[in-house]
């Protein structure tokens, strides 16, 4: 990566060595993130997904990737919006130490990227907590657009969160 220039990510299928660490990332609070932690889960859960489909189907999910090294993932999954249409809602994760150095925003982009061509779909939507002022950022410099506020939408640490939806659409993708 050199000064000024986006990060040299990519996005790339989960592989079985990347299963153990994707597990203990959901059951770590740390590893998670405060925003996206929601309690002790399933610790197979991953395992049997990648069994089933290789975590390509309903819900999908890629790597992050820098030169062979995982930084995280990004997940995706319809969301009907009629009998014949749908919207792609996605989320991110990055363990701790690749956090806050532009390496979201840019696997944001490669999603969107990927998501368009892809797929007949002609908006992608993420959700983040009101407080999360790091993603909201992100999101903002992939190219989303701050759309909505859903006010007590979501329950996280005992409290009901306020969200923020953001969306691109197809022709506003950069």
């Amino acid at each position: 990566m050199t000064e000024g220039s986006a990060p040299l990510v990519r996005l790339r299928p989960v592989t079985e060595q990347d299963l153990d660490p994707l597990d203990d990332m959901f059951n770590d609070p740390d590893a998670i993130g405060e925003y996206n932690w929601g309690g002790f889960s399933d610790p197979t859960k991953w395992r049997r997904q990648w069994q089933e489909n290789g975590l390509l189907g309903d819900s999908s999910v890629l790597i992050v990737d820098l030169n062979g090294e995982p930084l995280g993932f990004v997940s995706w999954h319809r969301v009907p919006t009629s009998s014949h249409a749908y919207v792609v809602e996605f989320g991110i994760s990055l363990w701790p130490r690749w956090r806050g150095k532009g390496y979201g925003t840019a696997a944001q982009v490669l999603l969107a990227r990927y998501l368009f061509a892809h797929s007949p779909v002609n908006r992608i939507q993420a959700w983040t907590e009101a407080d999360n002022v790091g993603e909201q950022r992100a999101l903002e410099k992939a190219g989303f657009v701050r759309e909505a506020v859903l006010r007590e939408y979501a329950f996280r640490d005992g409290a009901w969160r306020d969200e923020i939806m953001y969306r691109m659409l197809r022709r506003e993708l950069p």
